[in-house]
């Protein structure tokens, strides 16, 4: 973008598209659904520059401050969300990682300019009651695990000296599911699991009501929720949430979006069993699962539209995938011989993925994703400040469409219910298979 756009026309259009994402718009509806509080993700580029580290680029907290203000302005409580570090704390694309390798863990001075980084920001917003906490890594996945609670045990100190009073909300490893060599608890924090079932997503089972698939949700929380169960914490479940299916792509598409509006209930359902703290994934989009999401007919959806349909018949995206013959006939063959030559491919971290799964990250959607980076950004060539503008509008709360089954859900789960229900954990709980499956 920054090649074909030219600095000051991508600068202003990433710039208009941060005001037009969430405005004071959004946080009115945000608080009208019963919601109280939001996570801010936010990419660590935006505070510091990798050939320039440790120099805060206090510009970068423009949004960040005028987006905590209108939530407090609205009730809204706000949890920052570092979703990408340097080096990346997991090898996937939503970590902004094109390397398909967390090199976070392997290099000393990765993981301290995010303690150099927390620290500036806990200067910034120390003090400030609307600020919920700091949600320091997002899915963090070391394959070795002991040194995600190692680094945890560095990073907890190093902020308290500065702000002794927020929250950190810590994520488990392996996209918050795993805690092995987690042994205590640090002080004020409390502890994020990731919650997502398959039968959310285009290529999972469809979720029916059935008391198996009940129960396998329940199973799947109550293993990921085992270190706070055993060690009596709050649980905060950070991440959940299905894919909804398109209409313009899915003959079923109402039948199947009923299905996942259930499946989410059911979810909620859970989390009010056990009281539960909850935030959904997430809040807007261009129509994959936001609460609200672009208009199909905005500037924005049309002017990528034939791209997206490559991404998917390419399967470049990892979040709801598609079937798609052309692809597959060329992972399969792949996978097969993969598997034939050497049978522990399958059980490289993270897992069980499974041999496609890891073909399909490192392959598709990091290398091959990739090499489309300019044909996308040539979509742009020629585009006015008008132009621009108008397609960073899109994203207005205005011009954006309400999925209003997901929205009714959480609203009608944003109060308590009931009483409290302490989590027993049973032998078959804690031996059920990790769904790594689960859009991670």
């Amino acid at each position: 973008m920054l090649k074909v756009l030219g600095k000051e026309k991508c600068e202003y259009y990433f710039d208009k598209w941060l005001e037009y994402f969430f405005t004071e718009a959004d946080a009115k509806f945000f608080a009208s659904l019963g919601l109280n509080c939001i996570r801010l993700p936010f990419n660590y580029r935006h505070l510091e520059d990798d050939m320039n580290p440790r120099v805060l680029k206090t510009e970068g907290f423009k949004h960040l401050d005028r987006v905590i203000d209108l939530c407090a302005k609205h009730n809204i409580y706000t949890i920052l969300d570092m979703h990408t570090t340097p080096g990346g704390q997991n090898p996937d694309w939503h970590a902004d990682n094109p390397t398909n390798h967390a090199a976070f863990w392997d290099y000393k001075d990765h993981q301290d300019r995010t303690i150099w980084l927390w620290e500036r920001i806990a200067e910034r917003y120390k003090g400030n009651p609307w600020i919920a906490g700091y949600n320091p890594l997002n899915e963090p996945c070391d394959p070795e695990h002991y040194r995600l609670p190692a680094f945890y045990d560095r990073l907890e100190p190093a902020i308290r000296k500065i702000d002794p009073d927020h929250i950190l909300w810590l994520d488990g490893n392996t996209f918050a599911m795993e805690w092995k060599f987690f042994d205590k608890v640090l002080p004020n924090c409390v502890y994020a699991l990731h919650d997502y079932s398959m039968m959310g997503f285009p290529t999972g089972e469809r979720f029916k009501g059935t008391p198996e698939q009940c129960t396998k949700l329940e199973r799947q929380f109550k293993r990921k929720a085992e270190f706070m169960t055993t060690h009596k914490t709050p649980i905060w479940n950070g991440e959940f949430g299905p894919v909804y299916a398109n209409p313009k792509l899915d003959e079923d598409a109402e039948s199947i979006n009923n299905e996942r509006y259930n499946l989410l209930g059911q979810q909620l359902s859970i989390y009010d069993k056990y009281q539960i703290h909850w935030s959904i994934w997430l809040y807007k989009d261009i129509g994959v699962q936001g609460m609200i999401y672009t208009n199909p007919e905005s500037k924005w959806n049309k002017a990528i539209q034939t791209f997206i349909e490559k991404k998917r018949h390419l399967q470049l995206d990892a979040w709801g995938k598609y079937p798609s013959p052309e692809a597959e006939a060329v992972i399969d063959p792949l996978v097969q011989w993969i598997d034939k030559v050497s049978p522990t491919a399958k059980d490289q971290y993270p897992g069980p993925w499974g041999t496609e799964r890891h073909v399909l990250r490192a392959v598709f959607q990091t290398f091959l994703s990739k090499t489309f980076d300019a044909e996308f950004a040539e979509l742009f060539r020629g585009m006015s400040m008008e132009d621009l503008d108008a397609l960073a509008h899109s994203f207005h709360f205005d011009e954006c469409v309400q999925r209003e089954g997901l929205n009714k859900a959480m609203s009608s789960h944003a109060a308590v219910h009931g009483e409290k229900q302490s989590i027993s954990m049973s032998k078959d709980d804690l031996e059920a298979p990790m769904d790594m499956e689960q859009g991670q």
